[in-house]
């Protein structure tokens, strides 16, 4: 297995152990998962190819929906909700 397939796993591993914190806790890792893995993303498209790239997208898409959301909510002029 490869390093980019192998923090690819830790990369999840981390996405789940921070959607175990409490709300207000999830914020800081959360952007920081969110800015790498577009990274993440190309280096394993690189090494593996457009199917390996495809499912680490939806991954990450599955993963990240919401805070994707709001942000596609902002950038369109919106106001959305913050959960509490």
């Amino acid at each position: 297995m490869t390093l980019s397939l192998i923090l690819g796993s830790l990369w999840v591993l981390a996405a789940a152990m921070v959607a175990l914190l409490p709300m207000r806790h999830q914020y800081a890792p959360g952007i920081m998962l969110l800015v790498i893995a577009p990274v993440l993303l190309g280096w394993i498209a690189w090494n593996h190819g457009i199917w390996s790239f495809a499912f680490g997208l939806f991954a990450f898409l599955s993963m990240f929906r919401n805070p994707l959301i709001y942000f596609w909510r902002c950038g369109r002029g919106e106001k959305p909700e913050i959960p509490s």
